[in-house]
């Protein structure tokens, strides 16, 4: 296994690119997965490893001793601590990073059962948002999540932090708004638009057909498309000063309201 100690590296100066910036990454088709959970799981969903990099004084103290016997030998690299140290983008790392090939993400590639439950986003723009509601659709089953319009790269490394790999373990498609509504018409999923001054209440929805959640930005919300177009509006009581919940949080709110409905089943 080669040994890398130096921080001028030319594989170590391209993490850092990586962990920054999106074109870097849609340029190399690369992006960077820190942790041997992660890694794992990336393993599980099929994902393609570039590189691995270990450092063994952090390495041996991971929960997933056998992981590394799942990756060949000739893409792993050693590194130093103090070079991990540089390519760690968190605290406590168990010292295993990868270089690993994005997926393509169409909605053609989604496999639904007959009587799914989706969770749509809108412009979803803040990286730990998309993370923890990837959280929720693997805790909850949600039979797929799709981002409509991105305004942040699915492959940034808060997402895959925030989500703690359940980037890998969720079935996701990227699309516009006009594809995702088509999507659904043509599969007779009720689209249900999450909205503060919507009538009807989320909790006295009907949510055990098929069914779509549609969550916009905290900031300005669902745009006119979505509002529009969708089957039905829903909010979620606010009985605060405040007038608005965090979207991961409310997407979880309405979510496992879903699946109270459905009997905590994902078919």
């Amino acid at each position: 296994m080669e040994k890398i100690v130096s921080l001028q590296n030319s594989r170590i100066k391209q993490i850092g690119k990586l962990q920054t910036k999106a074109r870097e990454r849609k340029n190399a088709n690369l992006f960077v997965i820190e942790g041997a959970r992660e890694i794992s799981l990336a393993l599980e969903g099929g994902y393609l490893f570039e590189s691995v990099f270990v450092c063994p004084e952090l390495s041996s103290r991971s929960d997933y001793p056998a992981l590394l016997k799942q990756i060949p030998e000739q893409i792993q690299f050693e590194v130093s601590e103090a070079v991990f140290e540089k390519i760690a983008y968190r605290e406590g790392s168990d010292g295993l990073l990868a270089l690993t090939r994005p997926e393509s993400h169409h909605l053609s590639d989604l496999k639904l059962p007959s009587n799914p439950f989706i969770i749509i986003l809108e412009a979803v723009e803040k990286p730990g948002n998309l993370g923890a509601i990837l959280r929720t659709a693997d805790a909850s089953q949600a039979n797929a999540v799709i981002v409509c319009d991105p305004l942040t790269d699915i492959y940034n490394p808060n997402v895959v932090r925030s989500s703690v790999g359940c980037l890998f373990t969720v079935p996701i498609a990227v699309c516009s708004n006009e594809e995702a509504l088509e999507f659904m018409k043509c599969r007779n999923i009720k689209t249900f638009a999450a909205e503060l001054n919507a009538a009807q209440w989320y909790h006295e929805t009907d949510f055990t057909t098929p069914s779509a959640i549609i969550m916009g930005t905290e900031a300005d919300g669902l745009t006119d498309f979505w509002l529009k177009k969708a089957n039905a509006r829903i909010k979620i009581p606010m009985r605060g000063i405040i007038d608005s919940l965090n979207v991961s949080v409310s997407t979880a709110v309405i979510t496992f309201e879903a699946m109270r409905q459905r009997g905590f089943s994902s078919t």
